[in-house]
């Protein structure tokens, strides 16, 4: 494993050294019209080193981080009076995804698909009236569980599974369970939908959010979703706090509806400490914490440092009286000439049931994600 991880820091390192180059010459891809609008193209490209050892064998491959995955995508905004209409256009490249590597199975390097599409958005936003949403993308819930200003989220956050969520757990024997990471730690927040939504106007730092929205991507689902947030951003002298709660009704079209709650708190202060709670609950399987603590720095002038250590802990997400706990710590370094940050991140994974004993398994994230 140590000289695949070799290979691909050094993999980075050129991946970051051309990025530095392309970013010198690229300018911003926006091109402005003669009423004040404007059409932006941006994107993202996300390579990693994934490795996980399940305690009796070692899987290693390159992967597209799930945390944050490489994307195209498009802007359009333009003034309509006092409101701004919008339309947005973004697409995953259908790389292979970290969070469906297993043991045993590698996706394919390139597999793009009808569900890498993320958003066909239409917007239309007043001073007064709030803004109104129509298409693919974000419900209202979605990141009310990951409010996060610790500048790690491309190592550690509370979505768990993003780093390697499609590996299996061994049990006492070393023979592979049914157990998957993904099933054990996810974080139940809110995901995008075809979708109508509604954001009201922001007020002292609020702003309350409901959707209606169904799965048009997938074939064959009947996944329908109704959701409402309400959150908080808000900048108190020089402390920033970011706060969501939310809660969905979920009918997955086979079996029985189910209800999540879910909220996040996230607190930086000036000195660059910081602290992110969440946590969730699924009316149907369990409930879960998570912490997290950060530190920000500007040690070096090429781009700033953040470090973080996290802990989740979920119940009965398998099964009645199940244990899931995981905790990372991570790095992520920004690289300002190249709009590029490196990172790494080191993960532990343990499963307990009742009747069933399971062996840690732990993880190993190390990537760069340029940006244009």
């Amino acid at each position: 494993m140590l000289s695949r991880i070799r290979k691909t820091a050094c993999f980075i390192s050129l991946a970051a050294t051309a990025a530095t180059v392309a970013s010198t010459a690229m300018a911003e891809l926006k091109y402005d019209n003669a009423s004040g609008g404007h059409v932006l193209l941006y994107g993202q490209f996300n390579p990693a080193y994934q490795g996980f050892d399940d305690g009796v064998s070692t899987t290693g491959t390159l992967v597209d981080s799930g945390h944050s995955n490489s994307r195209v995508g498009l802007w359009l905004r333009q003034p309509m009076g006092d409101a701004k209409f919008s339309f947005n256009f973004e697409t995953g490249l259908g790389l292979r995804p970290s969070g469906l590597v297993s043991q045993g199975f590698t996706p394919d390097t390139i597999d793009w698909s009808r569900s890498s599409l993320r958003k066909i958005d239409f917007a239309l936003e007043t001073a007064r009236a709030g803004k109104f949403y129509l298409g693919q993308g974000s419900m209202a819930t979605d990141g009310a569980a990951e409010s996060d200003l610790s500048g790690t989220t491309l190592v550690l956050y509370v979505s768990v599974p993003d780093s390697a969520g499609g590996f299996r757990f061994r049990d006492s024997t070393g023979a592979l369970s049914t157990r998957f990471i993904a099933g054990n730690f996810s974080d139940f927040d809110g995901g995008r939908r075809g979708r109508i939504r509604y954001d009201t106007p922001e007020y002292a730092g609020f702003t309350l959010s409901v959707a209606y929205g169904e799965e048009i991507l997938l074939q064959n689902s009947d996944l329908k979703t109704r959701d409402i947030a309400l959150r908080y951003n808000r900048d108190l002298n020089g402390t920033k706090v970011q706060a969501a709660v939310g809660y969905k009704r979920v009918s997955p079209g086979v079996g029985s509806d189910f209800d999540d709650t879910i909220g996040s708190v996230s607190v930086l202060m000036a000195s660059g400490f910081n602290v992110t709670l969440a946590a969730g609950r699924r009316s149907t399987s369990g409930h879960y914490t998570y912490g997290k603590l950060g530190y920000r720095a500007s040690w070096f002038n090429f781009g700033d440092t953040a470090l973080a250590i996290d802990y989740y802990q979920g119940s009965d997400r398998s099964v009645a009286g199940s244990t899931s706990t995981a905790y990372g710590i991570g790095i992520v370094q920004k690289i300002d000439a190249a709009n590029a940050e490196a990172y790494l991140g080191l993960r532990n994974y343990a499963l307990s049931e009742p009747t069933t004993s399971y062996l840690d398994a732990s993880s190993i994230l190390l990537g760069a994600r340029w940006k244009f």
